[in-house]
């Protein structure tokens, strides 16, 4: 799975290319829409690019292309396995479980995260991106059936995967050393994309949330997986890992039996999401403060490997007895 990835998303990214010209050197957001174009202070009066909205371009020219609308009617399909009903409940145990949910997707799900060879590839969002994302999907059922802010948002999530590959594929052509593909395997392959959607289903479920003594019902685990197989549905990342809660468990101790190693790359971006968090509201929280919510939901083992200070005392406590 390392060599396997999202086929059709590439192949109409390649389409939306000759329609739209790419940016020349910002890649597109997953979740921003098109803005007008602004003029630029000075005499000259010129005008600055406007960025492109690939859910749209994929939309408005579906019928006219038929790769563009192979894509179009697969995203726009509502595979039979799907319950509303069930998605809806899935939702709402994203919000059950609001606040812990939060502290185990930024200290856990995402700073855990980069510590899988060929991250370089993957962790192309920022937090605050993959945060609005997830707030999408969840925010209503609306939001992520057909025409939605969530179902949007995960195709343009789908399209900015294939340009990154595109990208980083192109650099390592003219820049040895740049991405080993022998090594890694090809850019946010099917197994990278498996890991994203589990770092923020079940890894949130068996050890996020257990490890601040929270344990969702049985139910609670059926419905957010399977909230969890959609959105890897509309991403183009295979569903096979999502298709049951044990299934689901399975693909992530595998990861984490045989994926986690460190690298440089995936020390200074853990290190970053540190850096981006501190001190920003609502709660200002202190580096300190953060690195030791960051080792008491990874473990001191992988966050000396990430290169993660350790707090003092003042947060840490000592041991009891």
């Amino acid at each position: 799975m390392k060599h396997s990835y999202d086929l059709l998303g590439e192949q109409s990214l390649e389409r939306l290319n000759t329609i739209s010209l790419p940016p020349r050197s910002a890649l597109p957001r997953n979740n921003r829409a098109p803005k007008e174009e602004v003029k630029t202070p000075g005499i000259s009066g010129e005008t600055s690019e406007p960025k492109r909205d690939l859910y749209l371009l994929l939309r408005d020219n579906a019928k006219n292309d038929e790769v563009l609308g192979k894509l179009w009617t697969e995203v726009t399909t509502v595979p039979e396995w799907v319950d509303w009903e069930q998605i809806s409940r899935g939702q709402d145990v994203f919000y059950r479980y609001g606040g812990p949910a939060l502290t185990g997707l930024a200290f856990q799900s995402l700073l855990g995260g980069m510590v899988r060879s060929g991250e370089s590839g993957r962790n192309v969002d920022s937090h605050s991106e993959t945060t609005q994302h997830i707030l999408q999907c969840t925010q209503s059922l609306s939001s992520i059936q057909p025409g939605g802010a969530g179902h949007a948002s995960s195709i343009r999530v789908r399209l900015l995967h294939a340009a990154v590959r595109q990208r980083i594929m192109k650099l390592a052509q003219t820049r040895p050393g740049y991405y080993d593909v022998s090594a890694w395997g090809i850019p946010i392959n099917d197994l990278d994309c498996i890991a994203t959607i589990g770092t923020f289903s079940a890894t949130l479920i068996w050890l996020s949330l257990p490890r601040q003594g929270i344990w969702m019902t049985k139910q609670d685990v059926i419905d957010y997986i399977a909230l969890w197989r959609y959105i890897a549905y509309l991403t183009g990342t295979p569903t096979e890992p999502f298709e049951t809660p044990e299934k689901a468990k399975m693909i992530m101790e595998v990861l984490i039996m045989y994926e986690i190693k460190p690298t440089q790359t995936g020390k200074v971006l853990a290190n970053n999401i540190i850096k981006s968090l501190a001190g920003q509201p609502p709660s200002f929280a202190s580096v300190d403060f953060l690195l030791v919510n960051a080792r008491w939901l990874n473990g001191d083992e992988l966050c000396d490997a990430l290169g993660l200070g350790r707090p003092t005392f003042y947060y840490v406590g000592f041991p009891s007895g």
